[in-house]
């Protein structure tokens, strides 16, 4: 990922926080000179590995279950908020061009198939407890035991240990304080999620004159 050293971080926590808020990635593989891609949402276990593990499933049907049984090299992106920046709102607008700022998080690992069912099956338990974490009455897998073992069979698990991890926060960290004012004033105005989670990172970086903290 081409990433300027303005908003590259190494924050491996800042990172894993960004997949976690935003845990449905799209996995990218190479594999006997075909590219596949699928959208899967994915559980990230911070503990396993010296930058944590992925996990995921999906269906056997998907031929993309062969290059990742392969155990061929993939990627991971993880997409943050994202938000469009108006020349408008920096000091002077006559010499500035539209842009955009957004988080990407990409994960590179060899993915490892999980071949036991009792595994595929915790695994699956555990991305469904985090999301249902949310849920004023949450599901539990274990309410559905015996169709989810019957379903196993046509499901896919996987694990990724992450091997690299890099992450892209354009914040407005090129401009001047006077532009990032601009910025956090008109994104203040915004009623997207998206733009308001973008408010929240720059606010966490930006005194309100623009400067760093």
């Amino acid at each position: 990922m081409y990433t300027p050293s303005q908003f590259k971080t190494e924050d491996l926590a800042a990172m894993h926080a960004m997949i976690k808020r935003h845990p449905f990635g799209l996995v990218l593989t190479l594999h006997g000179g075909e590219l596949f891609t699928t959208h899967l949402p994915f559980h990230l276990d911070a503990s396993r590995g010296r930058r944590g593990t992925l996990e995921a499933h999906l269906a056997r049907v998907n031929p993309h279950c062969a290059a990742l049984e392969a155990g061929a090299e993939s990627l991971v992106v993880f997409k943050g908020p994202d938000g469009y920046v108006s020349p408008r709102w920096y000091a002077d607008p006559a010499k500035n061009v539209p842009t955009w700022n957004y988080v990407g998080v990409h994960a590179h690992g060899t993915p490892k198939p999980i071949r036991e069912p009792a595994a595929l099956l915790a695994c699956i338990g555990r991305l469904t407890d985090e999301h249902e974490a949310y849920i004023e009455r949450p599901w539990s897998i274990a309410e559905a035991q015996v169709h989810a073992e019957q379903l196993l069979p046509h499901i896919m698990g996987f694990e990724l240990p992450i091997d690299r991890l890099e992450g892209k926060f354009k914040l407005s960290q090129n401009r001047s304080a006077a532009d990032r004012v601009g910025v956090l004033r008109e994104f203040a105005k915004s009623r997207d999620s998206g733009v308001q989670e973008m408010l929240e990172l720059m606010r966490g970086i930006y005194k309100e004159d623009g400067s760093f903290r």
